[in-house]
């Protein structure tokens, strides 16, 4: 579907730093520290809870009170006259967030949205189902993080095995994987430049508490560790007989993003510069062959910029959820973008998958980069559970 009406103040979104599973953000409930970025964001930005007539909070991992989601998170932030949905669809749960706020800001039904996404990988539920039929009366259990990572029920395999399988039909070495990874470390790292100056744009500190005491604060994304083409060759495949490594795929993580959808008025009285415009243009989703999930990013894009009117060569910018290298091997194959053009400043193989925000901070991070670099068109395309990808292209004038 493509957007006439929808816009987002420039400035007017966040993401905390994204630290590594059980690291500093590992006891913190992913709803409760959402409500409290989002509150500190606000305050910072100036905008008054009062400002939005909608809200749509996006988490897969389940917390303690998540059943009254949406509108438990407003309530928390000072608005508790507004209500939305509780969006989960794994990885693409941001681009599923931004659709749902858009169509509504399209309809005439909301003026001014606020998107929340938030999750913990870390210390999450173990699920009890109960079987009244089990041997002895016993029920099913269930880790959702580790054993949805590690088992996809339709596929029957882990994800990393769709990237194996990519890898295997798509002839990518384990040498191209290595050669990516080390390329997206060093866009990384300009982000890093003159003090992290891309990062603080958008990037909030979260204080560490125990009551009202400050114990310390996370100013920046934790886990991310300095990668060697000599350490990455030391690696052995994950998989016997594989390719990829732990090097050459992301690392779980927690953390949050947010951003504001609505319309072109709200805009302009939102944005922290008003010579900025920034106008969400297009959506575009695929599903591939069972059990090749990095290939979905591709249709999906193709997709999201057909019904924008665009080519791929009309993109300034480009980032895309990679959980594996292959994923941008492939993308750069079948697009014809360089693989050094895309993904500047950073992306989830570096800074981590904490699920649903993902997506979220690589649009901020697009929004930003097209900025520097005086406005254009921007696509984020990124795979997810079930063989399954979105796709959202923007366009910032400045």
């Amino acid at each position: 579907m493509s957007f006439e009406k929808t816009y987002i103040p420039y400035g007017a979104y966040w993401s905390t730093p994204f630290c590594r599973w059980q690291e500093s953000l590992a006891g913190l409930h992913s709803v409760k520290l959402a409500a409290t970025s989002t509150s500190s964001f606000l305050e910072r930005a100036s905008i008054a809870p009062e400002s939005f007539d909608g809200i749509a909070l996006g988490v897969t991992v389940p917390q303690r009170h998540v059943f009254y989601g949406a509108p438990w998170l407003s309530a928390m932030i000072g608005n508790p006259q507004i209500t939305g949905p509780t969006i989960s669809q794994a990885c693409a749960t941001s681009g599923r967030v931004a659709v749902s706020a858009a169509m509504e800001i399209e309809l005439g039904a909301r003026e001014c949205i606020l998107t929340v996404t938030c999750d913990r990988t870390s210390n999450g539920p173990h699920i009890y189902y109960p079987n009244p039929g089990g041997p002895g009366g016993t029920g099913e259990a269930e880790n959702p993080v580790m054993d949805n990572f590690g088992h996809d029920p339709h596929a029957k395999l882990a994800m990393i095995a769709t990237a194996e399988k990519v890898a295997e039909r798509a002839g990518i070495s384990r040498e191209e994987q290595d050669s990516v990874t080390l390329v997206r470390n060093e866009q990384y790292a300009n982000a890093l430049e003159d003090d992290a100056a891309f990062h603080r744009r958008f990037m909030l500190p979260v204080e560490l508490k125990r009551g009202k005491k400050v114990l310390g604060t996370v100013e920046a994304d934790e886990g991310v560790f300095p990668t060697t083409a000599e350490g990455l060759a030391r690696l052995r495949p994950v998989l016997e007989g594989g390719t990829v490594t732990f090097g050459s795929q992301t690392h779980p993580a927690d953390g949050n993003a947010g951003m504001v959808f609505c319309t072109r008025e709200r805009a302009a009285a939102l944005s922290r510069d008003d010579s900025v415009t920034v106008r969400l243009l297009s959506f575009g989703e695929a599903r591939v062959e069972t059990g090749y999930m990095p290939m979905a990013t591709v249709p999906a894009a193709k997709q999201a910029l057909k019904r924008a009117g665009l080519s791929i060569e009309s993109c300034e910018a480009i980032k895309t959820h990679n959980p594996f290298a292959v994923n941008d091997v492939y993308f750069a194959r079948e697009t014809g973008v360089a693989v050094e053009d895309f993904n500047r400043y950073g992306s989830t193989l570096i800074w981590g998958h904490p699920q649903a925000p993902m997506g979220n901070r690589a649009l901020i991070e697009l929004i930003e980069e097209l900025a520097i670099r005086g406005g254009g068109h921007g696509l984020f395309t990124g795979c997810a559970a079930g063989d399954t990808a979105m796709a959202l292209v923007v366009r910032v004038d400045a």
